[in-house]
């Protein structure tokens, strides 16, 4: 059997089993985070295009348990082909938001994608949940959704392939996702939102707006420090995944039934399904299919 280290190393090397039909070559992308994980998957996968990518995020002095920062993530992606502009700022500063908007547009030009990737996570029932860790996660997930889109419209607007994909679930109103941990749930939904707002607003804009979420638990280093992490993440897929389905959606690949390509809640399986992948075992670290721990929200 593979082991998880070594599906793990094939995986970042770009041995997946989608094969794309686009390219992303050329292409400004703008995204908030992305010094590790999901967010650093997808910009590495378009830097093997050839696009550049702009990082904002927090993360300029290494964390003490977490690998990466901007700068190690864009040394990254300059390695994979791609050009690279880590900027420090915090997504929920009007000031950062808007430097790093004006850095991207002056440094390659314009943007064509935006990748709201950042987000923050406490999984707290409401009576446990501490209101600074509620504030968290409207300032980040919501606001900072909301505020990067914002100010990156007038250069997505000149772009002829402008698009904003936001890391966040279908608007699944079933009530036990509100029940099980409300704060949360109220924050990822406020992404999704958006999503749904903006593909309205922008319709005749020329700007398609779209989400993207994970069937199955994704291996992050958050999730290895967690406490049993290094098991939790057996039963995981690679961020890969992830990648591999942006790069899909990005590209305008096979759209999942043909559809329109803006106001969807897509998820990693059905638009790598619509691309040609039939076998999802090569994004696993370990555990067999059927016994890989479900996502939340779907």
């Amino acid at each position: 059997m593979t082991s998880s280290n070594d599906a793990s190393s094939a995986l970042s090397q770009g041995q997946t089993p989608y094969v794309a039909s686009g390219s992303l070559n050329g292409r400004t992308i703008i995204m908030s985070g992305g010094s590790r994980g999901i967010g650093l998957a997808i910009a590495t996968r378009a830097a093997r295009d050839g696009a550049n990518i702009v990082i904002m995020a927090k993360t300029g002095e290494p964390h003490p348990k977490l690998e990466g920062t901007v700068f190690t993530a864009a040394e990254q992606l300059v390695a994979a082909g791609g050009q690279a502009l880590p900027l420090v700022g915090d997504v929920r500063n009007d000031d950062d938001v808007a430097a790093a908007v004006t850095a991207a547009v002056e440094r390659f030009g314009g943007i064509d994608v935006v990748i709201n990737n950042a987000s923050a996570i406490d999984l707290s029932r409401t009576d446990a949940v501490d209101m600074k860790r509620y504030d968290l996660m409207q300032d980040i997930n919501v606001r900072g959704t909301f505020l990067l889109s914002k100010l990156a419209l007038p250069a997505l607007r000149e772009s002829s392939h402008g698009h904003i994909l936001t890391l966040s679930p279908p608007l699944n109103l079933d009530p036990k996702w509100a029940g099980m941990h409300l704060a949360y749930t109220m924050a990822k939904y406020g992404m999704s939102l958006t999503t749904l707002g903006l593909a309205e607003e922008l319709k005749d804009d020329g700007v398609s707006v779209n989400s993207l979420w994970p069937c199955t638990l994704i291996d992050t280093a958050a999730i290895r420090n967690m406490p049993g992490g290094q098991q939790i993440v057996k039963a995981a897929r690679g961020p890969e995944i992830m990648a591999d389905a942006a790069h899909a959606v990005l590209t305008g690949a096979n759209i999942p039934g043909g559809g329109p390509s803006s106001g969807n809640f897509y998820t990693d399986e059905e638009v790598l399904r619509a691309a040609g992948v039939g076998d999802f075992a090569p994004y696993s670290l370990g555990a067999p299919e059927d016994r890989l721990v479900p996502d939340i929200f779907l």
